[in-house]
């Protein structure tokens, strides 16, 4: 794994959500530097609220989250230049009627030494971006004719063509066959990025550096991915049983 990349710190302090009356996270503090973190628990635990409010899709109702002591609800753009997020549906990311167009899109904020990409720079960079995740042969196909594969694929191509520091990737695998999950993981173990997977997928994470269960609304477990994954499933199949 390249390891060139140096995660952000994200800090959660005193952080409580609710909706409908129903508290979904309950006064959450913790700090997360780690290469790769998976956050685990049941359907409706808080997983995706916890991992969209680290760049600004969601507010806390109380409490802060910050990265590198940034606040995604006053400093969003920049919040956003760090940490990219890849939707559980990729289709929730095409914004354009080409392959090509939705990757280049992505480029037309990005400056390097002050000075935007020229329109050949643009194009040489999203060709390469392409290029690595197999989808050149696509370009100027509709984003809407790929397989559900590619268009994850092209939806983690558009991320990653920003430069972020950290990606959250909110449950990748619901809608892949087992062929694209295996290819997603070994991209995702290629990454030198700080990876935050939320996910119901064990064995997706089992070897990840850290794992957050989420339960109740509070973390019930904070460690070592293998080790936390045994004690959620060990816990689940008690509750199931019980």
């Amino acid at each position: 794994m390249n390891s060139s990349v140096t995660p952000p710190i994200i800090q959660f302090d005193n952080v409580t959500v609710a909706f409908d009356e129903r508290t979904i996270l309950n006064d959450i503090s913790v700090e997360l530097s780690e290469r790769r973190i998976a956050i685990i628990g049941a359907n409706g635990s808080g997983k995706s609220t916890f991992v969209r409010m680290i760049n600004g899709l969601g507010t806390p109702d109380n409490g802060t989250v910050t990265v590198n002591g940034l606040n995604p609800q006053t400093d969003g753009r920049d919040v956003r230049k760090k940490v990219g997020f890849v939707f559980s549906d990729a289709e929730n990311q095409i914004l354009m009627p080409t392959v090509y167009e939705d990757i280049e899109f992505s480029l037309r904020n990005i400056r390097v030494d002050g000075h935007r990409l020229s329109r050949r720079e643009k194009n040489d960079r999203a060709m390469a971006m392409l290029s690595r995740f197999g989808l050149d042969n696509r370009a100027q196909a509709s984003p809407y004719r790929l397989s559900g594969g590619e268009k994850q694929m092209l939806a983690l191509a558009a991320v990653l063509i920003g430069q972020p520091l950290t990606i959250i990737a909110d449950e990748p695998t619901t809608l892949l066959d087992l062929s694209n999950r295996l290819k997603l993981g070994r991209l995702f173990d290629s990454l030198p990025q700080q990876l935050i997977v939320a996910t119901h997928d064990l064995d997706f994470v089992s070897d990840y550096d850290r794992a957050l269960w989420i339960d109740g609304g509070h973390i019930r477990a904070d460690g070592p991915a293998n080790e936390v994954c045994k004690t959620y499933e060990e816990a689940m199949r008690a509750r199931d049983q019980a």
